[in-house]
């Protein structure tokens, strides 16, 4: 996308990660608008026919064999007002954002049979910053996400809520506050808005971001609990990786030696009769590998459904044609591979923190401990985290493969895509406490180590630890050093600079 010009089919995953950083004013293009009048025109003039056309001049669902004659306005007004009926708490303003430019984008394509007016209230709500409130529960991921997307197209009838600066407005001045009137249905319109994978697709877009910002952590993470744990760096050298020819499992490698070069801490244990590390430090470009390529596949996949169509039916020419796009069963599955390689990284992070806490180093103490025995040290920050990779295991439960008909057996199968999303937003969240935890102990235990270095890499690392917890000098609170290490994890810049994308 080029300076807010909205196109069509042309969104990057890069363009939703900069909606929080630098929005441009967004627009539709000359051509979409063209391509978005003529499918209104041929919707416009077959939904008058006496042919039935699913949405134009029937019912829904289970009462698509109901023929409506000349009432396609009330049709579509009834189906907005009827299908609000989302619960839970409101969506975050960043996943209504992305829902807004996903929801423009996909009618942009031209096919859904919409005036361009649809879209030029979508984007004037971006624009001013006007974001519908969209309750999280009520979707089951197939005839799209219809009970949140409800909520949106109330918001632009002029029936809805919708916060603006962070007020509450409803009724009327919810477009007004976006400097457009309330947008007036014509047929298929409320159908094709609330039709679609946007929430679904959304939720996957934020675990996938935050998943691969995790990821750079947690090899940075890893990295410097080997150090901690004077731990080999052999296991990472690239001809073992390079033998198995797993790209992810390569890829970081690589990184794990760029932030282990030779250091004073491994010089210092060369002759270590230690012959091997556990797993958990010796296999982490192994699993951590795994976790990279899955998250390569979940970008490929969502690359594709951030640009879709999903509204049905659609409009090909003359031809309006039914089929089932709406059904979120790509972006479920999706959420849910991407939720078991993210309890990946957190089973894997508790197990090094765990190794922190057993005298695998002899020159580190029983649970980092100042004076054990008299002090615990790190020994129930570490249950904390076995706690929340307890809950994940759970959490990674795919939900694609729960299916409930719904609408009398016309909906036999559905996706649970938006509790797939929600689920992998939760594990995603615990692995961050998990590896604040790891990193907390990690610090902790290079600390005993002075005064040798690590690299100047993870130096930074330790330092920026150091700028935010002081260190651990006897028994203290831990939870607000988790807290304010669980900010330091949310910093995406600090892990880009630590942890390049393509480290070749």
């Amino acid at each position: 996308m080029i300076d807010g010009l909205i196109e069509g089919g042309a969104l990057t995953l890069a363009d939703l990660c900069a909606l929080e950083t630098g929005r441009p004013t967004y627009r539709l293009s000359d051509r979409a608008r063209k391509r978005m009048e003529e499918s209104a025109l041929t919707v416009h003039r077959l939904a008058g026919s006496n042919h039935p056309y699913y949405g134009l001049n029937t019912g829904f669902g289970a009462l698509a064999n109901r023929h409506i004659g000349n009432r396609q306005i009330e049709l579509q007004y009834n189906l907005a007002r009827s299908h609000t009926t989302g619960t839970g708490s409101p969506l975050a303003p960043a996943l209504v954002r992305r829902i807004l430019l996903l929801k423009a984008n996909s009618l942009a394509v031209g096919i859904s049979g919409v005036r361009s007016t649809v879209v030029d209230h979508l984007l004037a709500f971006l624009n001013h910053d006007v974001l519908p409130v969209i309750p999280e529960r009520g979707s089951v991921g197939a005839s799209g996400d219809l009970a949140p997307l409800a909520h949106l197209v109330l918001a632009l009838i002029g029936e809805g809520e919708a916060t603006v600066g962070g007020k509450m407005v409803d009724g009327i001045r919810v477009p007004q506050a976006a400097g457009v009137p309330a947008l007036i249905l014509e047929a298929k319109e409320a159908l094709a808005l609330l039709n679609g994978t946007q929430v679904s697709t959304a939720l996957a877009v934020e675990g996938l971001l935050s998943g691969q910002r995790l990821l750079k952590a947690a090899i940075a993470i890893g990295a410097l609990t080997t150090e901690a744990l004077c731990g080999s760096h052999q296991p990472f050298d690239p001809r073992i990786h390079d033998a198995r020819g797993q790209p992810g499992q390569i890829r970081v490698a690589r990184r794990f030696n760029l932030l282990l070069p030779e250091t004073e801490i491994q010089h210092s244990h060369r002759d270590c009769p230690r012959v091997q590390d556990p797993y958990s430090v010796r296999c982490q470009p192994q699993v951590l590998g795994m976790v990279d390529d899955t998250l390569s596949h979940a970008a490929r996949i969502l690359s594709h459904e951030i640009n879709g169509v999903t509204d049905n039916p659609l409009v090909f020419g003359e031809d309006i044609v039914s089929g089932g796009n709406f059904h979120a069963e790509p972006v479920g599955a999706i959420a849910d591979f991407m939720a078991i390689a993210l309890s990946e990284i957190g089973a894997l992070s508790e197990r090094r923190t765990d190794l922190l806490m057993r005298e695998i180093n002899p020159r580190l103490p029983p649970f980092l401990a100042r004076d054990p025995g008299v002090e615990s040290g790190f020994m129930i920050a570490h249950v904390s985290a076995a706690a929340l990779a307890s809950e994940n295991k759970t959490l990674a439960h795919p939900a694609t493969v729960d299916s409930l008909p719904t609408s009398a057996g016309q909906e036999d199968h559905v996706s649970m895509a938006p509790w797939a999303g929600y689920k992998l937003r939760s594990i995603a969240d615990n692995v961050e406490t998990i590896l604040a935890i790891e990193l907390l102990a990690a610090s902790a235990g290079v600390d005993f180590l002075r005064p040798l270095r690590s690299s100047p890499a993870l130096e930074h690392l330790h330092a920026s630890v150091r700028e935010r917890v002081p260190p651990h000098s006897g028994d203290r609170r831990l939870d607000r050093d988790i807290h304010a290490l669980e900010t330091l994890l949310g910093d995406p810049d600090l892990w880009d600079k630590l942890v390049p994308e393509d480290p070749t």
